[in-house]
């Protein structure tokens, strides 16, 4: 990647999560701005760039890859919630609702992987 390719995603990337934070910040209803906050703005930016550089394709493939992160950040939010129940801790809800995400998303990459080994189906990611 290139030092003009890495500033591009820096600034797309950072004005979509600022949006994002703006919407959320001051959308009067809650839930509208909880929305918001969960904006994939990493896995857009990922789609647009290496498409860009590289072709549908490949953008393709890192739609496809990014199916586990997004379920992962699904584990991601209901930990974060249930934690901050339990605890009251911000920083310990976010730090377990992190790393539950990794591990989910790696979970079902690795099931899927399985599934298709098993079925006769090979993978590509």
């Amino acid at each position: 990647m290139s030092i003009k390719d890495f500033l591009l995603r820096f600034l797309i990337g950072g004005i979509a999560v600022a949006l994002s934070y703006i919407a959320s910040a001051l959308l009067p209803w809650e839930t509208l701005g909880g929305i918001f906050a969960a904006f994939p703005a990493v896995m857009v930016v990922a789609v647009l760039m290496v498409g860009i550089s590289q072709g549908s394709g490949k953008a393709s493939e890192i739609a496809k890859g990014s199916v586990f992160g997004m379920t992962g950040c699904a584990i991601c939010v209901v930990t974060v919630l249930y934690a901050l129940q339990l605890t009251g801790s911000w920083w310990l809800s976010l730090l377990l609702g992190l790393m539950s995400w990794f591990i989910g998303a790696l979970t079902i990459f690795e099931l899927r992987k399985r599934v298709q080994i098993k079925f006769g189906k090979r993978s590509k990611g």
